[in-house]
C-alpha cells in the first residue's frame, strides 16, 4: 500500500509539473458579449465571488493551463463561476465538459446551462443514465463531431469510448466524491486542458495540492446576501420534536427533507411520518427507484406538490430546491463529518 501510494504520489506531482509548463491557445471571445452573457446573473456578486470569477478569467487567458479549485458552501455561487468560464471556452471554439456525482444533479445543472445559454449559439446536451441508449448514442457522435459545445454527464464521461474533437475545459462538481485515478483520467484525454474544480469539501489531498502551489485555490467564504446562518441542533430521537419542526416549516410556507438513509425501511417511515403529521403531503425517493419516477418526484416536490420528502442521501449533491428549508436528519450518527456538512449545506 505504501508503495502504491508513493507511485500515485510520483504520478501526481509529475503530471502537475508537466501541465504547468504547457502552453496553452490562446482563447478569443467578445468582450461585450462576455458582459452581457454576466448581466443575466440574477443576484449581486459577492466579494469572494468576484474574485473566484477574476482568478479564473485571469488562469483562461493567460496562456498557461488553469487547474483551480474553488471551495466554498452549497448556494455560495460556485455554479456562475463555472458558466461563467464555460461561456469564455465555448465562444472561443472549445468544447466544454461538466462532470457531477449523481443524475439528479447533472439534470439540475443542465438546466441552468441551457436556461443561461439560451439566447446564445451554444449547444449544450446531457449525458446520463436519464436519457435511453439512442439518445446517448447521438449524443456521443455530435460529441466526437464537435457539434455538442458544452455536455455535462456523471461519471459516465469518464468511460473509454468517450471521444471529444475539441475538448478545452473539464469542470468537476463535488470534486470529493471521485477517485484520484478517476480525475487522472480526464488529464490523460487530453493534456492541454484546463481544469476546473468545485467543492464544499475538499478532500486533504485536493487541499493539500492547493496549499503546496501544485494547484490554485480560490475560496468563496462570504454567504449571499440576506442568507441566514443555519441553524443546526443535534438531540434524541423524539417524535413530538420532530413534529413541532415540521409544522413550524410548513405554516411559514416551506418545506422540508427527512433524511433516513435505508431504503429497506423508507416506505415504513414515510407511514409513520404520514400518521405524526396527517395533515402533510409526504413522498419519498431513492436512488434505487426507476429513473423516471424519481424524476417525477423530485420534480413534484420543486413545484411544490407535496412538503415533505422522505429520502436517502440521494440529496446530498448539492440540490437546490430554495423552498426546503428544514432538514431532519435521522441517525446522525452514521454519517461522516463531510456528509453532515454537505447535507446542512
Amino acid at each position: 500500500a505504501k508503495n502504491k501510494i508513493k507511485l500515485i504520489a510520483g504520478e501526481l506531482i509529475k503530471t502537475a509539473a508537466e501541465r504547468s509548463s504547457i502552453r496553452t491557445e490562446s482563447l478569443s471571445f467578445n468582450q461585450l458579449s462576455y458582459e452581457e452573457f454576466c448581466s443575466g446573473f440574477q443576484f449581486n456578486e459577492t466579494e469572494d465571488q468576484l474574485n473566484a470569477i477574476r482568478d479564473v478569467e485571469t488562469d483562461l487567458l493567460s496562456g498557461k493551463l488553469m487547474e483551480r479549485l474553488i471551495c466554498g458552501d452549497v448556494g455560495y455561487g460556485k455554479t456562475e463561476i463555472a458558466l461563467r468560464a464555460s461561456f469564455i471556452v465555448a465562444m472561443s471554439g472549445f468544447q466544454v465538459a461538466l462532470i457531477a456525482p449523481t443524475t439528479l444533479l447533472v439534470r439540475q445543472h443542465y438546466q441552468n446551462f441551457v436556461d443561461r445559454f439560451a439566447d446564445w449559439p451554444i449547444k449544450i446536451e446531457l449525458l446520463s443514465r436519464f436519457r435511453n441508449k439512442k439518445d446517448q448514442d447521438v449524443v456521443l457522435s455530435n460529441m466526437s463531431s464537435g457539434i455538442v459545445d458544452i455536455v455535462i454527464g456523471t461519471h459516465k464521461l469518464l468511460q473509454d469510448d468517450i471521444f471529444f474533437k475539441n475538448l478545452g475545459l473539464i469542470i468537476i462538481d463535488e470534486e470529493h466524491r471521485y477517485g484520484v485515478r478517476q480525475k487522472e483520467k480526464f488529464k490523460s484525454l487530453r493534456a492541454e486542458i484546463d481544469i476546473l474544480t468545485l467543492t464544499a469539501t475538499p478532500i486533504p489531498r485536493t487541499l493539500n495540492m492547493a496549499l503546496s502551489d501544485i494547484r490554485e485555490l480560490s475560496i468563496i467564504s462570504t454567504p449571499p446576501s440576506r442568507r441566514l446562518a443555519v441553524k443546526t441542533f443535534v438531540c434524541q430521537h423524539d417524535d413530538s420534536l420532530i413534529k413541532e419542526a415540521i409544522i413550524r416549516e410548513i405554516k411559514r410556507g416551506g418545506q422540508i427533507f427527512y433524511l433516513h438513509n435505508n431504503v429497506k425501511t423508507i416506505k415504513e417511515t414515510v407511514r409513520r411520518m404520514s400518521k405524526l403529521v396527517p395533515e402533510v403531503r409526504v413522498q419519498y425517493a431513492h436512488g434505487k427507484m426507476p429513473e423516471k419516477q424519481l424524476e417525477s418526484v423530485m420534480l413534484d416536490f420543486y413545484h411544490r406538490r407535496f412538503n415533505l420528502l422522505v429520502c436517502t442521501t440521494i440529496i446530498e449533491t448539492g440540490i437546490d430546491i430554495p423552498t426546503a428549508n428544514t432538514i431532519i436528519i435521522d441517525r446522525a450518527d452514521k454519517f461522516g463529518l463531510a456528509q453532515l456538512y454537505q447535507l446542512r449545506g
